[in-house]
């Protein structure tokens, strides 16, 4: 009797036990729990980008500037019962924020507003824009931003950051090549919480989506963490090949107008370097390579990019020509084949030819995008605007090549037609 007792005790113990581990199991596959589970942490790596501390100003107006980020215009905090806080979905779980990174110093507020302007245009994913600026310009960008129309304000994000640097002598920073163009190569410091950014001049204006560029990063191998396209085509002409006095990436240097980065990457690779045998971290290596060649460099901080690429070729994939359209594509006779072949995916205006009458080409598709309003037809307004008055340029060293410019936003605006109008006009199921 007592042995048929514990038989029965051990097997309502095991039945219980049995029944409390499939119970277990079964919550731990449950979709909602474990879509709770995994979106969390998305969400926080995705959104949860730390400001730096406003150090160069003081009081509360500093902090209103340099910590403040904000989404669709409109504070995030003050946003979060409305559209952060949303329920959790497979879609917006797996709807990532490109990043794009813009420093603005002097009388550049324009220009940087076109560029943004141009990238919201066309893009299809949202995008965090990480705007540095003089102290300044910082109320007015905010200003500005928040007076675009609704449509445009849900689909970006953005930060203002002061102009700071984490090493040397600020100043002596600040006042390299441009006014604060060096503020680039501190990008991987300062947005610590940032994976992945891509960086332009205030003078670029994409004519495709971003997203187009941003999907690069999927084609670096293990050791790459940048990319850029090269400063020239041609060996013979080009500015690196025939003047400079420093060391290069490859035979005619590259431009860093227009740079994709894989921030990670870049914090957590020792780089090779002349001054000493072992690697350096990209911020111990910044102040010691300018100390070393600041008598030797013309174009500032892309001089000392075009020197750690030229010492670690491996860390760099080097785009096409196209994606980083400049005059000296076009003014010594068309040397860019993958814009004949494709058109500019991304044009950048150095040379101050958006504001001058020396290459009309360029600053026609300029003054389009600063000119069109939102929310108006792009075929109407922007594209077949741009396409008559590129008539007057035919006889101008940029404007004789009219389809290299106008081919790829052409095919650009159709897409966007496509996806806002034709999308939209298909019977619901």
């Amino acid at each position: 009797m007592r042995i048929h007792g514990k038989v029965v005790a051990i097997a309502v113990c095991f039945g219980v036990f049995l029944l409390l581990y499939f119970w277990g199991g079964n919550a731990a596959d449950d979709p909602l729990l474990r879509e709770v589970g995994e979106g969390s942490e998305e969400d926080e790596e995705e959104d949860g980008e730390s400001s730096p501390s406003p150090s160069e100003f003081g009081g509360n107006e500093a902090e209103k500037f340099a910590g403040t980020e904000r989404w669709g215009g409109v504070h995030a905090q003050s946003k979060a019962d409305s559209n952060v806080a949303r329920p959790l979905t497979k879609r917006s779980r797996e709807e990532k924020l490109m990043h794009l990174a813009v420093v603005a110093c002097g009388s550049r507020l324009d220009e940087t507003l076109t560029m943004i302007k141009s990238a919201l245009l066309f893009s299809v994913k949202k995008i965090k824009f990480h705007i540095f600026s003089e102290e300044s310009l910082a109320p007015q960008f905010e200003e500005r931003l928040n007076l675009w129309p609704h449509s445009v304000i849900v689909k970006f994000q953005f930060s203002i950051y002061p102009i700071s640097f984490s090493v040397g002598n600020a100043e002596e920073w600040k006042k390299l090549f441009k006014p604060c163009a060096a503020q680039r190569l501190f990008l991987p410091i300062i947005l610590k919480d940032v994976d992945s950014l891509l960086y332009v001049d205030t003078d670029v204006l994409f004519l495709r989506p971003m997203d187009d560029i941003w999907s690069f990063l999927k084609s670096f191998n293990e050791t790459q963490l940048a990319a850029m396209a090269p400063e020239h085509e041609v060996p013979k002409i080009g500015w690196y090949s025939r003047f400079a006095r420093h060391p290069f990436y490859g035979m005619t240097g590259v431009n860093s107008g227009v740079m994709l980065m894989n921030l990670t990457r870049i914090r957590s690779t020792l780089f090779k370097n002349s001054m000493i045998s072992s690697g350096l971290s990209w911020e111990d290596l910044l102040h010691p390579l300018y100390q070393k060649y600041k008598n030797h460099i013309t174009w500032g901080d892309q001089d000392l990019l075009n020197i750690i690429f030229h010492d670690n070729p491996e860390c760099l994939f080097v785009f096409p020509c196209q994606w980083n359209y400049r005059p000296d594509h076009c003014m010594y006779g068309s040397n860019c084949k993958g814009a004949e072949d494709e058109g500019v995916s991304i044009l950048h205006g150095n040379r101050g030819v958006y504001h001058d009458d020396k290459q009309p080409a360029f600053k026609i598709i300029y003054d389009a995008i600063h000119d069109f309003p939102f929310d108006d037809n792009m075929f109407q307004s922007l594209f077949y605007p741009v396409q008559s008055r590129f008539l007057d340029t035919v006889n101008t060293l940029c404007g004789r090549l009219p389809q290299v410019f106008l081919k790829q936003i052409g095919k650009t605006m159709k897409s966007a037609f496509e996806r806002k109008v034709v999308r939209h006009a298909r019977p619901r199921n």
